[in-house]
Parts: C-alpha cells; sequence; structure tokens
C-alpha cells in the first residue's frame, strides 16, 4: 500500500501549526488570531481523515472540499499574523509554502475524483 501524501502532508502541517500556536501565545502574548489559525490549521488533517471513512464517493468529495475550504481560511489566517507583526514574515512565508502544497494537492484530488466519478 503507497503512502497517503495529503495525510502525511496535512498532519505535519498541523503539527506545526501547534507549534506556531504554542510560540504566539507565549511568546507575542497573542490569542485570537492564532487560535483561528490553529482550528483552521488543524481542521484540515482532522478533515483529511474523516474523507477516509467517507460513505460514498460524493461524502468524500465533500470532506476533502471541506478541507480545502480550511486550508484557504488558514492562509488567511497566517498572512494576517504575519502582516500584522506577530509572525515573522519568514515563517509565515514557510507555513505558505507548505500550505500551498497541501492546497495543490486537495485541488487535485477533488478534480480526478469528480472525474473518475463521470467514467
Amino acid at each position: 500500500m503507497g503512502q497517503n501524501v495529503i495525510k502525511n502532508k496535512s498532519f505535519a502541517f498541523a503539527l506545526r501549526i501547534v507549534r506556531t500556536y504554542q510560540f504566539l501565545c507565549e511568546q507575542k502574548k497573542e490569542f485570537v488570531l492564532s487560535k483561528q489559525m490553529m482550528r483552521s490549521g488543524t481542521a484540515i488533517g482532522a478533515m483529511v481523515r474523516e474523507a477516509e471513512q467517507a460513505e460514498s464517493s460524493a461524502d468524500f468529495i465533500h470532506k476533502m472540499a471541506v478541507a480545502l475550504k480550511e486550508a484557504n481560511e488558514t492562509e488567511y489566517w497566517i498572512e494576517l499574523l504575519g502582516q500584522s507583526g506577530y509572525m515573522e514574515e519568514k515563517v509565515a512565508n514557510s507555513l505558505k509554502n507548505d500550505l500551498t502544497e497541501i492546497l495543490k494537492l486537495l485541488t487535485s484530488i477533488i478534480k480526478s475524483t469528480k472525474q473518475n466519478n463521470k467514467k
């Protein structure tokens, strides 16, 4: 059985988000925006995991689409934290690079699943 790339990447990203959240709370005393980032950033992997147990192809697509929405929201919070000065630009860019990979994977998975359903 092959590796599940999106599952692994979304979990590793969630760990980075948790660590970033801890840093922002402890070092920057920022609790509101970072909590939003943590909620949406960890939800990506949770939705990917839920999709593994989808009841149908439509359910799988729906769960992956929710993960995609969470990823887009996470990008917003990262940009906001970066541009407001709470997060260093280097850290924000690194997180956004990881997130871009996840966004591309999710988009590709959703698109290919929809195409396979039409066959």
